[in-house]
């Protein structure tokens, strides 16, 4: 039962992005201005906080998620065989990647969003809301997470605490890959994939 998988796929990172939005808008965004350690704990406690209430909701069990029969099984990549699931999550990696950079890196609202990173005065005094510019980062943030904790469910069932363990290597990759670089993150990312796998 429950909603179509590939519908979910769309629903649940839009869903989830949106609470990210409520969230920045209500909780994050009264702590810009002070010690980044003030919304890193923020963040922090809040991602208790959501694990206890899914545990309230659901329960404390995982849930079995089916993967889409069209997506079950393997194929032979000439060097043995791969499961399709797997190189479908491949295929959606480089291409959320890839959209992300194209974002970052080719729009007028990337530029906004990495100028804002290194001097967010600058872009007030040019007219830019730079709320704004965080609150859509913040949601497509948590959408991106949600997309990630989604595709991850078929292969590891969906439990409350399934985000936790990420959090160590996302603090990992961000600090090796460096903060605010993508192609850094990417290769730290993969380095840190090859060495765990």
């Amino acid at each position: 039962g429950g909603m179509p998988f590939w519908l979910a796929m769309v629903v649940v990172p839009l869903a989830v992005g949106t609470m990210g939005l409520v969230v920045e808008r209500f909780l994050i965004r009264p702590l810009y201005g002070r010690p980044i350690d003030d919304p890193l704990l923020l963040t922090f406690g809040l991602a208790y906080v959501v694990v206890e209430l899914v545990r309230i909701v659901a329960g404390k069990q995982g849930i079995p998620v089916e993967m889409p029969e069209a997506l079950q099984g393997a194929v032979d990549i000439g060097i043995g065989f791969f499961p399709i699931y797997r190189l479908f999550l491949i295929g959606v990696a480089v291409a959320v990647v890839a959209g992300l950079w194209l974002l970052l890196e080719r729009t007028r609202y990337g530029l906004i969003i990495r100028a804002g990173a290194q001097d967010p005065l600058i872009l007030r005094v040019l007219g830019v809301q730079v709320a704004r510019v965080w609150l859509l980062v913040f949601g497509l943030g948590t959408g991106l997470a949600a997309m990630a904790g989604f595709l991850a469910a078929p292969l590891q069932g969906a439990a409350p605490e399934m985000g936790i363990p990420v959090l160590a290597e996302a603090f990992v990759v961000t600090v090796i890959g460096g903060m605010g670089s993508i192609m850094g993150s990417i290769l730290t990312g993969l380095g840190l994939g090859i060495v765990e796998g």
